[in-house]
């Protein structure tokens, strides 16, 4: 099976021993490799695994040295010499393996080389044989040893060393007694071992043997081990460890006993007999005692045949039906029957009858338990509802029952004249959720019909009378006009688990009804008119303090920024841009506010529209921004699996919610503290949509366990001096909670004292419809990329994204090792294409970690910051320090895919920018209408930016005028405010609708109002107008509706 590689290396010149050999062909599993060279070449002489030397002309004791040093292990060395040089070599015979003495004939050399050959091969065979020998002990799981005559083991397998908790070198040469860890010998051991020596045959015996861990069981194979002569030298032995098997063994017999033991004494019958009945295999004595045998044999006397005697003669039939109707193995069936003893004691017995098969024939096992006790408990309890139903019949003019086996409703009486139409629904024995279901719909109020069907359903009753004896339910029936209270009243009749049934009694309880809510009524009505004043200004100033004033806080806040950074064109835009935000958002909310009589009636609408939670978790960054740094908190916001960024939600109402939850973390959080929404996108939803979850945490005051049960209700306050100075009336929450409540999402709160709260909000999403941009990035597929954060979640979430774009990511959580592992890979060259490095790291901040990679790199990797703060101010630095682009938390996938392409295709990203921003330049003459000065100055100076020329009128009035004055096209459209003095932009859409001049009449108008809701727009369509836009005034929407309508 082996194969040998046999290198020959021959040094000297004119050798003809070369030649002969090279001619000779090799033998079987052997290949023949030949190198000559005059002189010993270092190379040669160690790969070579035969040397011939032929010392003519050479410098023997020279060559042979150098051989000894050039050589590898185990090779032979063959010197090629005449009689009178092997003088010379007597001091070097110890390196030399073989003489040929030369000249030799090809025939001489042919016989050397064969014998040569063939000691080769018995060399390699027995290493073959001894490989497999050891191969094969070693990895079978049974013990193998050999000991010699005086019980030294000479040699051990791996299971050996393994079971004693030895090496090898520890057991080899070593006795019994050493090697197992006790003071002596095994005796035993050492007769069976002179035993198989002796009669030189192989033994096979249990032993147990003492060890250092205890006693252990084996089973051995022990046989005589023969030297060259045919003497005994010794033993070799097999042994398989049964310890834990005779362990097992005994633990069985003791359970068998146990089992016997308990059959024979155990209060439940225990029978066993054939098929026919004509045998009874075993009987306990709890058996014989319930059907009334002192004996087995009294029993077999009596005539036991299937059935004993004893049993009650009504009842034997059925039993013995019951037994025969079990077919197959494995069938049973359980019965009740009585059993009549010589005394005239009737018991009632309990039976379960199973068919088996043992030893290849079918019997019976039967099991008895006596059950009079419980029969006559039963009784006792039947006797006590009974007088219960009687009681309840008493007052309750319908009463019926209700098997709650079989499902069906049995009238019991109907006392009320009044009410006979009853009868005809709960009359004989039928359906009790058919019956019921009837009277719901002939009899009940419709208002109260879901409620008394979900009360009265048999799985809710059995529920609610598990926990209280008696279950009342109070609804209204109408009929012939007329409303009226009744009540309904269910109590068990059976045992006390209810398995017999359950008795309804139904009344009228309308006269006192009625007289407890006109009582109840007039105090309501009090305390509703003393309220309802504050009530109203209470939810008002809720709205406006709790709502208004964070986006508030961010306009003022950032028109301050603004102002002290007004030499910075950029910081100024991007101040700008926030502060319009947060404007936006604050005229949301005062639409809200200002639609209270719609929040109060229930009338609020969403407004689904396509959204990108990218844009609205920045936007809430951004109103949060200046509150954050007032109160030197850090914000965290993060995302984890969120593919799906394009979804259709009412904006204004998830903003509202986000919103709400996360400027009460910053309001309740101290100074040094952490705010953090976490937003997963979790599976499970159906095609087409997406679940979100967003959980919002802090590190605040926290609440108490008994407030966060009443956290959602209104004006819920917690009530201790740790919020006493924080402002807040307690509708914030009740307003969120409802709002995700009309958004079909949840909300869920924990919290405690001193350590902060966590909101859990879920909501799903229908998702937009158009294919996704492809996400892989051809330039960086199959690349490396490191991420650097502190935050395991960020680390993960960005890694998962990186791969979705066809990167192979890594990251990890320090500056320093992120350093270290870019000098790693340079080492390697497989260089990192890309670093994503947080700016605040804990060992060292992103700006030094990219300056450094840079140095590692030689300055041309792509090093992108990721941040939650604004990086305006180290902007400058960390480009200088090699900082290519910065990235946003919380970053998207999007937004990631849109950065590392800004980063790979510069040119292609520029002219995207051109394309957006060029934008085309508008041109045409606009008549505004406006009365109010500040609104004409912002109309005219967009309207000037997007190249219209704007012509102001200050009411409608003039508009008018001024429109009949001019040329058909002078003007292209009217914007026109609704409320303006003289005339309004109603009264002077529908003047100009009338004019004679058809041209002119039917000039674009669009309204540009204040009033802004859906019956404004509506208003405005029907009096003649274009369209709608609301103020103030988006430029986007104002320019889009201008480019619809003029185009």
């Amino acid at each position: 099976m082996y194969h040998c590689r046999v290198h020959f290396y021959f040094i000297g010149s004119n050798c003809r021993v070369a030649d002969v050999i090279k001619e000779m062909a090799p033998l079987e599993h052997f290949t023949h490799e030949f190198s000559e060279n005059g002189g010993v070449l270092e190379d040669l002489a160690a790969d070579a695994d035969v040397i011939f030397v032929n010392l003519q002309g050479l410098d023997a004791e020279k060559a042979l040295r150098e051989l000894a040093e050039k050589k590898k292990q185990g090779a032979e060395v063959i010197l090629l010499a005449d009689k009178d040089a092997f003088i010379h070599l007597e001091d070097n015979l110890s390196k030399i393996s073989d003489v040929w003495t030369m000249p030799m004939s090809d025939q001489e050399i042919e016989f050397r080389f064969t014998k040569w050959q063939q000691a080769c091969k018995m060399r390699k065979d027995a290493w073959q044989t001894s490989h497999y020998l050891e191969e094969t002990i070693n990895h079978i799981p049974n013990l193998v040893w050999y000991k010699d005559k005086d019980g030294v083991h000479e040699k051990v397998n791996d299971s050996f060393c393994r079971t004693v908790n030895k090496t090898k070198k520890q057991v080899e040469g070593r006795r019994h007694a050493y090697i197992w860890d006790v003071e002596q010998d095994d005796p035993a051991c050492i007769e069976s071992e002179n035993e198989v020596m002796t009669k030189r045959e192989t033994c096979i015996s249990e032993e147990t043997i003492q060890t250092g861990e205890g006693l252990r069981t084996l089973t051995t194979y022990k046989s005589p081990l023969y030297n060259l002569d045919g003497s005994v030298m010794g033993t070799v032995g097999v042994a398989i460890d049964v310890t834990q098997e005779r362990a097992y063994e005994r633990e069985i017999l003791s359970k068998n006993q146990t089992l016997e033991t308990i059959f024979t004494t155990i209060d439940c019958g225990v029978m066993r007999h054939t098929a026919n009945g004509e045998r009874i295999i075993s009987v306990n004595r709890a058996a014989l005692k319930i059907l009334g045998y002192e004996s087995l044999a009294e029993l077999q006397e009596a005539g036991f045949d299937m059935v004993a005697p004893s049993v009650v003669e009504e009842d034997r039939k059925r039993l013995e039906e019951c037994i025969m109707s079990l077919k197959e193995a494995g069938d049973n069936v359980s019965v009740e029957y009585r059993v009549k003893h010589k005394n005239g004691d009737i018991l009632h017995v309990m039976g379960s009858i199973k068919l088996l098969v043992e030893n290849g024939e079918l019997i019976y096992q039967r099991f008895l338990l006596d059950c009079t006790e419980q029969k006559m408990q039963e009784k006792k309890k039947e006797r006590r509802h009974t007088e219960l139903i009687r009681a309840l019949s008493t007052d309750y003019s319908l009463v019926c029952f209700v098997d709650l086996h079989t499902g069906c409703s049995i009238p019991i009486q109907n006392n009320d004249e009044n009410e006979r139409a009853f009868e005809a629904i709960f009359s004989g024995e039928a359906p009790y959720k058919d019956c019921m279901e009837r009277y719901i719909q002939e009899f009940v109020h419709e208002e109260d019909r879901e409620m008394l069907r979900e009360e009265s359903s048999l799985e809710n009753l059995q529920k609610e009378l598990s926990e209280n004896q008696i279950c009342y339910i109070s609804y209204r029936t109408y009929r012939n006009n007329t409303v009226k209270y009744f009540q309904m009243k269910a109590v068990y009749a059976g045992n006390d688990e209810g398995e017999n049934g359950i008795v309804l009694g139904l009344r009228s309880v309308d006269a006192e009804t009625r007289k407890e809510m006109e009582q109840r009524d007039l105090l309501e009505n009090a305390l509703s008119q003393a309220n309802r004043a504050s009530k109203a200004k209470s939810v008002f100033l809720s709205n406006m303090s709790h709502d208004i004033r964070t986006p508030m806080n961010a306009i003022v806040g950032f028109t301050n920024l603004a102002i002290s950074h007004i030499e910075n064109k950029d910081q100024v835009a991007e101040y700008l841009q926030k502060i319009m935000t947060s404007g936006n958002h604050l005229l949301s909310l005062i639409n809200d506010v200002l639609d209270m009589s719609h929040i109060e009636s229930g009338k609020i609408h969403l407004e689904e529209k396509e959204c990108s939670l990218p844009d609205i978790l920045h936007g809430l960054r951004n109103i949060l921004q200046a509150d954050i740094h007032a109160k030197q908190l850090e914000l965290q916001i993060d995302t984890v699996d969120v593919l799906d960024e394009d979804i259709y939600c009412d904006k204004l109402r998830l903003n509202q919610v986000l919103l709400n939850l996360l400027s009460n973390s910053v309001k309740y959080t101290g100074a040094g503290g952490i705010v953090s929404m976490r937003i997963t996108e979790k599976a499970g939803a159906p095609a087409g949509y997406a679940n979100y979850e967003f959980v919002i945490r802090d590190t605040g005051i926290g609440m108490s366990e008994e407030f966060v049960h009443h956290i959602f209700e209104p004006f819920e306050r917690e009530k201790n001096t740790t919020i006493s100075g924080i402002q807040g009336t307690g509708l914030g929450m009740a307003i969120t909670k409802n709002i995700v409540d009309l958004m079909n999402g949840s909300i869920s709160v924990t919290s405690k004292l001193g350590e902060g709260t966590e909101f859990r909000v879920s909501f799903m999403f229908r998702l937009h419809a158009e294919a996704k941009e492809a996400q892989k990035i051809p330039e960086l597929k199959n690349c490396r990329a490191l991420v650097v954060d502190d935050d395991f979640n960020t680390c993960d979430s960005v890694s998962y994204m990186l791969g979705q774009l066809g990167l192979r990511a890594e990251w990890t959580l320090s500056g320093k090792e992120a350093v270290l592992r870019t000098r790693q890979a340079i080492a390697r060259e497989d260089d990192y294409s890309v670093y994503i490095v947080d700016w605040l790291l804990p060992d060292m901040n992103g700006v030094e970690v990219a300056r450094r990679i840079r140095k590692e790199t030689g300055g041309n990797v792509p090093v992108i910051v990721l941040t939650a703060y604004d990086w305006t101010d180290i902007e400058e630095e960390a480009k200088d320090a090699g900082v290519v682009a910065f990235c946003s938390k919380p970053l998207f996938l999007s937004e990631l895919r849109n950065c590392l392409n800004s980063v790979i295709k510069p040119d292609q990203t520029e002219e995207k920018i051109v394309e957006k921003t060029g934008g085309k330049r508008n041109t045409g003459r606009i008549l505004l209408a406006e009365d109010i000065d500040l609104n004409q100055e912002i109309a005219v100076a967009i309207l000037g930016d997007a190249g219209f020329t704007t012509e102001v009128a200050n009411n409608g009035q003039i508009a008018v005028d001024m429109l009949k004055k001019s040329e058909p096209g002078y003007y292209k459209l009217i914007l026109m405010d609704v409320q303006m003095p003289v005339m309004g932009g109603y009264e002077a859409t529908r003047t100009i609708r009338q004019l004679e001049n058809k041209q002119l009449a039917s000039i674009p108008i669009i309204a540009m109002t204040a009033n802004a809701f859906e019956e404004d727009k509506k208003e405005a369509l029907e009096c003649g107008m274009n369209g709608h836009i609301a103020k103030p005034i988006d430029i986007a929407v104002l320019l889009s509706t201008l480019d619809k309508i003029m185009d």
